[in-house]
């Protein structure tokens, strides 16, 4: 847990002691790992340069596995590489929603301002048929590549039942209806990339689980293809996409982008139960919007955090996931939390806007590939969840009595902030709070039964 510094406002002391100013601590962090069936892209974008970063959540045998996906051009040796997971756990870790939990300071001790500043040959084995078999089916292979414990093979083709009937007849396993996805692909010009496993290469690398697959291209696209992922698809899916820009906020075009819910007090005891509030909040929002919206969960830039689910990414992070216009830094020490006030000081800034978007999506609901676009807003966001401990003394002074007078609405309210955003019933929340809420008075509300 990392100490939280706080900004004491000095009119706050005019207003109700419940809304006083209060220290606190990080407590946890809803990450990735929660959801089942959830994939991990991370997408670096500057004009019409991307490096796009592919980490899988695939279980079973790893002869098995295949990765069939479109791109803009034929990519080159060089433009392809792997990289390692733990920066991609990092980059998670730093824009996951945090719950922050704090403490209710004594009312009759007195407000302080404080100030925070505180080889190729691999590649062959991988066809079973000739070229010239390929040729006969309208197939090009515009390039074979061995990189790190991957097999890679880059196609073009005419159309998409030479290249359906070529990746059957290469042992791919297609899912029903690719056919018509991969024919629209083609019509658009794009290649597909395709990468198995070799699990010779893999042994002597040592590693036992698969490592993400990076690719750059220039394209005035910037967009994910999603469609041939769900036609493998049992059920929904969550996606989590992780931004990175020189400019600023990313968001979707062909899909409305909202924010999830956030800055809201919840009851303490959610403290325990962090893990069960976000993946029903979660569910709950799509459920409410009825599947249609790609939600922003953090937009920061990645220079500071306030409060730090995680230190920010080094430069070395940053330029191994694709951020190709950091300047060269080898005298790079470990970095340190900052965190700053609101904005950061010039010139301390890495000048790398990172966005966190979250998508429960199906082929119903998201029917077209995931199309974004940069913008200029470099507004703060993060899902952030408050829990404040109540003040307990029994110190008597004016502003004591206030607070106790005030605390009933105050937790009356943190419980129907979660009925709220999870849709969980709101007697069994008041049966788990530690102080009871507020009863509404009826007496004035003499309408409320008129009609009922």
């Amino acid at each position: 847990m990392g100490k939280l510094t706080c900004l004491a406002i000095l009119s706050t002391l005019f207003h109700s002691s419940v809304a006083q100013p209060f220290c606190g601590f990080f407590v946890s962090r809803a990450g990735t790992d929660l959801f089942n069936q959830a994939s991990k892209v991370v997408m670096v974008r500057d004009e019409n340069k991307t490096v796009l970063t592919l980490s899988n959540d695939y279980q079973g045998e790893l002869k098995e596995f295949a990765i069939v996906t479109p791109v803009p051009e034929v990519l080159e040796k060089y433009q392809i590489h792997v990289a390692n997971n733990n920066i991609i756990d990092h980059l998670d870790k730093y824009t996951a929603p945090r719950l922050v939990e704090y403490n209710d300071r004594n009312p009759c001790e007195p407000v302080y301002l404080e100030k925070a500043f505180s080889s190729g040959a691999g590649t062959r084995r991988m066809l079973s048929k000739s070229k010239s078999r390929s040729k006969k089916l309208g197939v090009t292979i515009e390039a074979e590549y061995t990189i790190g414990e991957y097999d890679i093979i880059i196609l073009s083709a005419k159309e998409s039942s030479g290249l359906i009937t070529w990746l059957k007849e290469n042992k791919y396993k297609l899912p029903h209806g690719a056919e018509d996805v991969v024919g629209s692909y083609l019509k658009k010009g794009m290649k597909f990339f395709l990468a198995k496993v070799n699990l010779k290469e893999q042994n002597k690398l040592g590693f036992k689980f698969l490592r993400p697959l990076q690719m750059a291209y220039s394209s005035n696209k910037f967009m994910l293809p999603i469609r041939l992922g769900m036609l493998n698809a049992k059920k929904t899916q969550d996606l989590f996409v992780f931004a990175l820009t020189r400019k600023g906020r990313v968001e979707t075009t062909n899909y409305r982008t909202k924010k999830l819910p956030s800055n809201l007090e919840l009851p303490t005891y959610i403290k325990d139960e962090f893990s069960t509030f976000y993946k029903d909040m979660f569910s709950h929002q799509v459920q409410e919007d009825q599947m249609k919206s790609v939600w922003l969960e953090y937009a920061w830039d990645m220079n500071w955090c306030d409060p730090c689910a995680a230190d920010p990414l080094k430069n070395s992070e940053l330029k191994e996931l694709g951020v190709f216009w950091l300047k060269d830094d080898r005298k790079e020490k470990n970095q340190k939390r900052r965190i700053l006030p609101s904005p950061p000081f010039p010139g301390k800034q890495k000048n790398v806007f990172v966005t966190r978007l979250h998508l429960r999506y199906n082929a119903n609901n998201f029917p077209d590939d995931l199309q974004f676009q940069v913008t200029s807003d470099r507004q703060n966001f993060q899902g952030r969840y408050i829990l404040r401990n109540k003040w307990t003394g029994s110190d008597q002074c004016e502003m004591a009595t206030r607070y106790r007078k005030e605390l009933p609405k105050q937790v009356a309210k943190e419980a129907q902030n979660l009925h709220d955003i999870t849709g969980w019933d709101l007697k069994k929340i008041h049966a788990k709070l530690e102080f009871k809420p507020a009863k509404e008075n009826n007496k004035d509300k003499w309408w409320k039964k008129l009609w009922n």
